[in-house]
């Protein structure tokens, strides 16, 4: 047990090393400040000045956590923290020398420079000393063959993550295409096309995060790499491998986020979000809390979700409010208590299949819901009001959509009177609660195979915190009465989707098998609904072109929505484009 590293161990160590260092490097500079013959009227100054930096320099290393610093991972930012540590503490024993000016403790100023980088050679040299060990290139040449594809700087930190005798990966090439021809830390830089006409037989690869990995998985897959890794979180100390994932092939990250344009709409607002469990509300709260937010307001009908959102929420303050937006006496109390400036509505029932099963329901949550927070936040003069809306609700052929199809409406309808509304329509969104993707992660984990409604089918995906970055953007520069649509890339089809999943799980026993459509669904999903829809300032959001509709009349025509039997005519005629498809064959 007393060989067992601990970090009270640690702490001791080091003190007593720095210690051992000082007391050497004064001897030391004395010694040659004098030809190894100190005279008898400088011992007591040599025994002072070793006193002076061993109470000074140890009680600052304390201070400023020097004795906090990993002995393996000791790196360059560490290294700057130590420097100046050690010169404030040597700064302490100039301003001594000064002070005891005509005393009998003479201090030679030479002395201090000289101790001062033997002393901090030395305590440099015991940080690094364990690093270079371990990164002595003791690779261990029967770990599996790997290539990495990452820029000069990132491929030198995970070089560093995977280097040693224990490693799994034994690195033969990195791959950057403005450094080929070269070499890093021994190891072989190529442009990819060169790589590949090197014929070098590789079974790893590992690619950096920021890698647009669509253009460089096909190109793997034909050098039969089918292992391929993600790194991210880079530090001096390493970086974080993982293994690539279909999110992180399908992952389309936006190039204009305007963060400062987001942290200007959010910070120090008070902001009420719907939803907030699900997987686009938790996150927008998630994003309100990043971007300085000065409460939130989490209101949700699903106990669970509520608690996991609340559970994360801790750098603002935060009240859970467990109520459902179809009951508008208990959502006002919420609205007059706190006074929201600004509502974000993500409540909705999405799922296609079950909304066709349960219409009256849809229409009361979705339409009902959605018209009375519209209401009280026009009633309670909330500065901005952002509604999540679908690219369903465009030219829809199930009732979700035409659901989502008249939220817009009333939103749109209903801006001037107050609160600026919009809205905000995309695609599916990565891993979100019933998407595909967990469903075919589970057929794939089970060892079944995996359902597509129809080979031709299509999508738009998008990852979940980009799309509620994009949201809160849309939300920040729209001035009331807009749908912003934001841009989610090329559509792609589920049977690809599945493929490369069956592809990364290396289950090659799975198929694909076609079930038919569903009811309400349709092969391709739309995003615009007009020709007259235009760009914004930001190349990823678009902007809808208006749908006049009197909002007396809406407002009766969802009244009477909710009496009529017949509700699928009434949907309609508020939404002439509704093409209800019932048929699952096609």
């Amino acid at each position: 047990m007393i060989f067992k590293p601990s970090e009270l161990k640690r702490k001791l160590f080091f003190t007593l090393f720095d210690i051992s260092i000082i007391m050497v490097s004064v001897l030391v500079a004395f010694n040659l400040r004098f030809d190894f013959s100190i005279p008898e009227i400088h011992i007591k100054a040599m025994y002072l000045s070793a006193l002076i930096l061993i109470v000074s320099r140890v009680v600052l290393f304390y201070y400023y956590r020097v004795y906090d610093i990993s002995w393996r991972h000791f790196g360059f930012k560490d290294t700057t923290s130590l420097v100046y540590v050690t010169v404030f503490s040597t700064l302490i024993l100039l301003l001594a020398t000064y002070l005891l000016r005509g005393t009998e403790y003479i201090i030679p100023r030479s002395i201090i420079a000289i101790e001062f980088f033997i002393s901090l050679f030395m305590i440099l040299a015991l940080r690094i000393s364990k690093r270079l060990y371990l990164e002595s290139y003791k690779i261990n040449t029967d770990g599996k063959s790997t290539i990495i594809i990452a820029g000069i700087d990132k491929a030198n930190i995970i070089l560093r993550s995977i280097n040693g005798e224990e490693s799994d990966y034994f690195p033969v090439a990195v791959i950057d295409e403005n450094y080929s021809n070269m070499k890093l830390n021994g190891v072989n830089i190529y442009s990819l096309d060169e790589f590949i006409a090197s014929n070098i037989q590789c079974e790893i690869a590992i690619v950096d995060e920021s890698i647009d990995l669509s253009s460089v998985y096909e190109k793997l897959n034909d050098l039969s790499i089918a292992n391929i890794k993600i790194a991210s979180d880079y530090g001096d100390y390493g970086t974080q491998i993982k293994d690539i994932s279909v999110e992180d092939l399908l992952a389309r990250k936006p190039k204009d986020l305007d963060k400062e344009k987001i942290e200007e709409f959010i910070k120090g607002k008070t902001v009420l979000v719907t939803g907030a469990g699900g997987s686009i509300g938790s996150e927008i709260c998630r994003q309100c809390e990043k971007f300085g937010a000065k409460k939130l307001i989490l209101l949700d009908n699903s106990e669970y979700n509520l608690y996991a959102i609340s559970e994360e929420i801790k750098d603002v303050p935060s009240v859970c409010v467990m109520q459902n937006v179809v009951d508008i006496s208990f959502l006002e109390n919420t609205f007059k208590e706190h006074q929201p400036d600004i509502v974000i509505h993500a409540a909705a029932y999405k799922h296609v299949p079950l909304v066709e099963a349960n219409i009256y329901e849809a229409i009361l949550n979705n339409v009902v819901g959605t018209k009375n927070v519209i209401d009280l936040a026009i009633k309670y003069k909330v500065q901005k009001f952002v509604m999540i809306s679908t690219d369903k609700a465009v030219r829809p052929t199930n009732v979700m959509g035409t659901t989502k199809r008249i939220c817009e409406l009333y939103a749109q309808n209903s801006n001037g009177l107050g609160t600026d509304i919009v809205a905000v329509r995309f695609g599916n969104v990565l891993g979100s609660s019933g998407s595909v993707i967990p469903k075919f992660k589970s057929q794939i984990e089970q060892g079944k195979n995996i359902t597509v409604t129809h080979p031709e089918i299509t999508r738009y995906f998008m990852l979940i915190p980009e799309a509620c970055e994009l949201v809160l953007q849309a939300g920040a520069i729209g001035s009331g009465g807009e749908i912003f649509i934001l841009d989610m890339g090329e559509p792609i089809k589920i049977v690809d989707l599945a493929q490369k999943m069956i592809d990364l799980s290396g289950r090659n026993n799975i198929k694909i098998e076609f079930t038919g459509l569903r009811p309400g669904e349709k092969l391709y999903e739309e995003l615009l609904t007009d020709e007259s829809d235009c760009k914004t300032q930001y190349e990823s959001i678009t902007v809808a072109a208006p749908t006049y509709y009197d909002r007396e009349k809406l407002n009766q025509d969802i009244k009477e929505l909710l009496e009529i039997e017949d509700k699928l005519g009434k949907l309609k005629s508020i939404v002439p484009e509704f093409n209800h498809q019932l048929n699952s064959k096609n």
